[in-house]
């Protein structure tokens, strides 16, 4: 057979070959709530357009900001104590089952290390909950969709600081930075930091008796219900895109505990759309 038919005969079989895979493969569609609460199982791959955010999809600007207010609403409460359990199923090690993995530092501790004493872990508000004077109430205080487990210390040197690039470094830190006036995470949850920040700013618009929580431009915030700073935010969304620990820790949240999701997690490309 001349070369030129071989050539030709090759190329008509690999394409054979593709359009039967292509048949044959499955296609991702909604998948199903996950059926377990353990963070170390693959996330359901979906992005839940077809249902969840039905109401959303084709929206953009403050449209899909009060679109998603109202999805978003829709959430199963728990109390401040119940915090503590939740944290060691969301932010589990997914290389240490005993363990939690801390949000600014990284580090990996006992999940019994739970606490208020040196060497412990505890419950950070990422939205700093004296942004708005809401405390530990139930609701933004309990939302666990921006409630890390972190060190004691770390966590109180964070204290209510808005976020913001530059600072010194901080002590057992994991590369976070600190200032006067603001925190700079490490950088591989910069994105969560952002997407936990303006998920808060779209959950809570004023409603069930709490404060209306928007992001701005600016630190020194104080006990107003803003965090600055958004341009930062948003930088730190694109630069950091979610990763399979966040995408798990959105699924477990919504399947097991409060059965709502971070918008921005699932599409990232909504806070350009509304921000």
């Amino acid at each position: 057979m001349p070369a030129s038919h071989i050539r030709h005969w090759r190329a008509l079989t690999l394409a054979a070959s593709t359009l039967l895979i292509a048949l044959t493969v499955p296609t991702a569609t909604a998948a199903t709530s996950a059926t377990s609460a353990d963070p170390t199982a693959t996330a359901a791959v979906t992005t839940y357009d077809d249902t969840y955010y039905a109401n959303a999809i084709g929206k953009s600007g403050s449209a899909l900001k009060s679109s998603l207010h109202t999805i978003i609403s829709s959430q199963t409460k728990i109390s401040y104590d119940a915090v503590w359990n939740a944290l060691k199923v969301t932010d589990q090690d997914p290389s240490n089952s005993s363990n939690v993995i801390l949000l600014y530092s990284g580090k990996s501790r006992s999940k019994s290390l739970n606490g208020g004493d040196s060497g412990d872990w505890n419950r950070e508000h990422v939205w700093a909950k004296s942004h708005g004077d809401f405390g530990t109430a139930t609701g933004p205080g309990t939302d666990l969709h921006h409630l890390r487990p972190e060190d004691v210390a770390v966590n109180g040197i964070r204290g209510n600081l808005d976020f913001d690039n530059g600072g010194s470094a901080v002590t057992n830190g994991g590369g976070s930075l600190v200032d006067s006036n603001s925190f700079e995470p490490r950088d591989a949850v910069k994105g969560d930091v952002a997407r936990m920040i303006l998920y808060m700013a779209v959950r809570y618009e004023g409603g069930d008796g709490f404060a209306d929580l928007e992001p701005d431009d600016v630190v020194n915030n104080g006990s107003n219900p803003y965090i600055g700073r958004l341009s930062v935010l948003k930088q730190w969304n694109d630069e950091d895109p979610p990763d399979a620990f966040e995408e798990n820790r959105n699924q477990v949240i919504y399947a097991t505990y409060q059965h709502n999701r971070n918008p921005f997690v699932d599409h990232p490309e909504w806070v350009e759309s509304i921000y």
